[in-house]
């Protein structure tokens, strides 16, 4: 048999033998990874006496750079970017504070009583870093924690990953000579790895959505641009001596960030589908190829290995409690992070698994000839059986310990929720019995005697109903359905065409944080967090500095036409979700749970028409154009639907159909383009709207046009506060806003003028300023207003100085 098929037959014969276990590990009841492992390890005890394909066994390299591309880009490209944008910086600070902490104590608990040198421990305990957080997070989700949580957690995962990886290089190059083992050099090399990682993992993703544009509808081409780009950033990252790890995640988030808007939605589940076939083929034969070679690595393991190997499963529990018991509460209290209850904390400590990463960094090490033959031993056994112990002891107490900690009860609401649901389904079932007998040909009277036993286990369920939770509690258990109600709409608008992908990804982010404020402070965070997502967004602020001290008008019209889309899509949502409620929940949840759910969606509503009222009066053509866009949509959809209707029954033939369809394609492509928003921030247009400007003739007012600055402010926005220095008076030019001078606020609007007092007086602003709705202003500095004041024309002067003595007190 020739080498390419040794690989072949070993390879796919590892694949089927996968399939096998699959079932094996479900009828045992076992986790899939015990088995797996435990298949590998038998594989490489009778590999000899089996002779099994040289194939089987590929080195160590080849092990890194074909899977853990694959797996790191596979995990990251399927997280919800936005959210992880949001928790970024905690998510750094844990993931890297993680491995450092683990691996500075784990290292230095071995130096005390090891054979070998701190750089070897060190080397040791960062390869066992890596955390797997696959159980945990699926157990997160049995439980129902909030998602930002689960999030965080695989966040960190992933970059503690990246940055596990990056110290067992550096530690390996001081340890074979290729650097010194210096502290702050070595500070340093971590920090221009992992840096320069997120560099070339930025730049290679952002390369990856221009291909995509150019791909366009391309599917099978946009697919594979992903996946040569996996393996091409993490080459590109090692060639410049940076992290490929970090590039190959960093790449996958910016792709799955941006390019699910880029794609259709079909092209994006496809996409996702691949990745998670390729991650589960890479997943399962790096981990039997990497088990396979335990029995060799753990061959002369003796009573003082075992001794050393306590050592560091202490020291690693020692520090993923200091982590999640230290840390993370400080993270909690900055308000970085959601409280994670000291049960669930614990739980994490003990499911911190470690797999094929781990035996693969091992596997390179022990292979690498400038090590030293006690290091190489020291790594293979205690890696190897660090990790063993972390999937046989580590991984079968888990649940256990959930049980131990009453973890997996549900709450009264859910258990309530849950008595509901049995109730309704059996009075479904009894309701529409008999309708089955006749349709099947049955006799009646056995639907008769089932539907007797129906009602019998109703009145059973009733007479063992315990004391209700309370109304609190009920609503929350169905605001809690609503959530995911909700989510699903979203996700079937976007499907339907109906939103792009990227206002898609905001509602989806704004939907998790209400679910995540419903589980962690109930009715009234789920209120805070709606409110909380009516505000401006991060890229919202920034395009309006960027409109402010830079004069770019374009991404804030961007910004505008986003917040308007978004509103928009959240008041339909609101309103099917209100229908849904008023139907469904009376006879599912109660009546009284319905009727205080109903309360808070349309507190939800109200505060989302306010906000959309706010874009209307400043932006009443593009409102009425988004809307007239989205009608449009909708009414594609209507009518590709009637055509499949059309062509399902026959009564037009396939030819037919793929042009309508085609023709259908091809509109919708001009509809992809939402419509255009003017920011009117011309200088000079804006000057000729302003009254107290008309007597200024055409040179003048180019004069004027120059110094004025146009400014947009936004509902709620403080303009001017009381007690600074005034150094500008502002002209509004469409708006209003509120003086709020005392015991009397006062409103101005469109062509009035406010904040000269301060400029007149030299004095300090006497009170504050905040814009009612949207406006579009005129600043003038106070040099150029006293400029203005000498210069203009006698009406003007005269116009300023009247009205600021009608004010009296002064206007800002």
């Amino acid at each position: 048999m020739t080498g390419i098929s040794a690989v072949l037959l070993g390879i796919t014969g590892l694949l089927a033998l996968v399939t096998l276990l699959v079932p094996l590990a479900a009828r045992a009841n076992v986790a899939f990874s015990l088995v797996l492992a435990g298949a590998g390890i038998l594989l490489g005890l009778v590999g000899d006496a089996a002779a099994l394909p040289g194939g089987l066994v590929l080195p160590p390299e080849a092990l890194i750079e074909i899977f853990l591309p694959v797996l790191l880009f596979e995990t990251a490209v399927a997280i919800d970017g936005r959210r992880l944008l949001d928790d970024l910086g905690p998510i750094l600070l844990l993931a890297v504070g993680a491995v450092l902490i683990s691996t500075f104590l784990i290292g230095w608990s071995l130096a005390a009583v090891a054979p070998v040198g701190l750089v070897a421990c060190l080397l040791l305990a960062a390869m066992v870093s890596t955390t797997d957080p696959v159980a945990v997070v699926g157990i997160f989700r049995d439980l129902g924690v909030p998602h930002r949580l689960s999030l965080l957690i695989e966040g960190e995962s992933l970059f503690n990953d990246a940055a596990a990886i990056a110290l067992v290089a550096l530690f390996l190059d001081m340890l074979t000579g290729g650097r010194s083992p210096d502290a702050l050099a070595g500070a340093l090399a971590f920090g221009r790895g992992f840096l320069g990682g997120l560099a070339v993992g930025g730049l290679g993703g952002l390369l990856v959505c221009g291909g995509l544009t150019l791909l366009r509808g391309q599917r099978f081409a946009e697919i594979t641009l992903t996946v040569a780009a996996a393996y091409l950033v993490f080459l590109a990252g090692e060639h410049v001596r940076v992290s490929g790890v970090v590039a190959v995640v960093t790449a996958a988030l910016v792709i799955g960030y941006y390019g699910r808007t880029l794609v259709t939605a079909e092209t994006w589940s496809s996409l996702v589908d691949v990745w998670r076939q390729l991650g589960y083929w890479a997943s399962v034969l790096v981990f039997l190829l990497a088990t396979m070679r335990v029995p060799g690595l753990l061959a002369g393991i003796g009573a003082g290995d075992l001794a050393l190997l306590a050592v560091v499963v202490v020291a690693a529990l020692a520090a993923r409690g200091l982590v999640l018991f230290g840390l993370f509460p400080l993270l909690t209290r900055l308000g970085w992070a959601e409280p994670i209850a000291p049960g669930l904390r614990l739980v994490v400590v003990a499911g911190g698994l470690r797999g094929a990463i781990s035996l693969a960094l091992a596997l390179a090490v022990i292979e690498t000839p400038a090590v030293p033959e006690p290091v190489r031993h020291f790594v293979a056994v205690l890696c190897t059986g660090f990790v063993l112990f972390t999937l046989f002891v580590n991984a079968p107490l888990l649940r256990p310990l959930i049980r131990l900690l009453g973890l997996d009860r549900l709450s009264p609401a859910d258990q309530a929720m849950r008595r509901r649901a049995i109730a309704t389904a059996i009075g479904a079932v009894r309701d529409r019995l008999r309708a089955a007998a006749g349709e099947y040909g049955l006799a009646p009277r056995l639907a008769e005697e089932m539907a007797a036993g129906c009602s019998a286990r109703l009145a059973a369920l009733e007479a063992a109903e315990p004391a209700g939770p309370a109304l609190g509690d009920e609503t929350r258990g169905a605001l809690a359905m609503l959530t995911a109600r909700e989510t699903a709409l979203y996700l079937r608008h976007y499907r339907e065409g109906v939103v792009s992908g990227r206002i898609t990804r905001t509602l989806l982010a704004n939907a998790a944080r209400l679910e995540d404020a419903l589980k962690t402070g109930g009715v009234a965070a789920y209120l805070a967090a709606g409110t909380a997502c009516l505000g401006f967004s991060r890229p919202f602020r920034l395009a309006l500095a960027a409109q402010r001290r830079l004069g770019l008008g374009g991404p804030l019209a961007g910004e505008i036409a986003t917040r308007t889309e978004t509103l928009l899509m959240t008041q339909a949502a609101l309103g099917e979700m209100r229908a849904f409620a008023a139907e469904r929940l009376p006879g599912f949840g109660g009546a009284a749970p319905a009727r205080a759910v109903a309360r808070i969606l349309d507190r939800r509503a109200a505060g989302v028409e306010t906000a959309l009222a706010a874009l209307r009066l400043q932006y009443a053509d593009f409102s009425k154009a988004l809307e007239r866009h989205y009608l449009e949509r909708a009414a594609l959809r209507i009518e590709a639907a009637e055509f499949r209707r059309l062509r399902a029954e026959g009564v037009i033939g396939q030819e037919v159909f793929v042009d309508l369809i085609a023709d259908l394609g091809h509109r919708a492509a001009r509809l992809s383009r939402r419509p255009k928003l003017d920011l009117r921030l011309d200088p000079a247009a804006l000057v000729a709207r302003v009254p107290a400007f008309a007597a200024l003739d055409p040179a003048q007012r180019a004069a004027l046009t120059r110094l004025l600055r146009p400014r947009l402010v936004v509902p709620g926005e403080r303009i001017l506060r009381r007690g600074e220095p005034g150094d500008a008076m502002y002209f509004i030019s469409s708006g209003a806003v509120e003086v709020r001078l005392k015991p009397d606020p006062v409103r101005l609007g469109s062509g009035e003028f406010f904040g000269e007092m301060a400029l007149l007086a030299h004095a300090p602003r006497n009170a504050d300023v905040v814009a009612l709705g949207y406006g579009m202003l005129l600043g003038l500095k106070a040099r150029d207003f006293d400029a203005l004041l000498a210069a203009g024309p006698a009406p003007l002067r005269r116009q300023i100085g009247e009205t600021a003595r009608e004010r009296g007190g002064g206007r800002g």
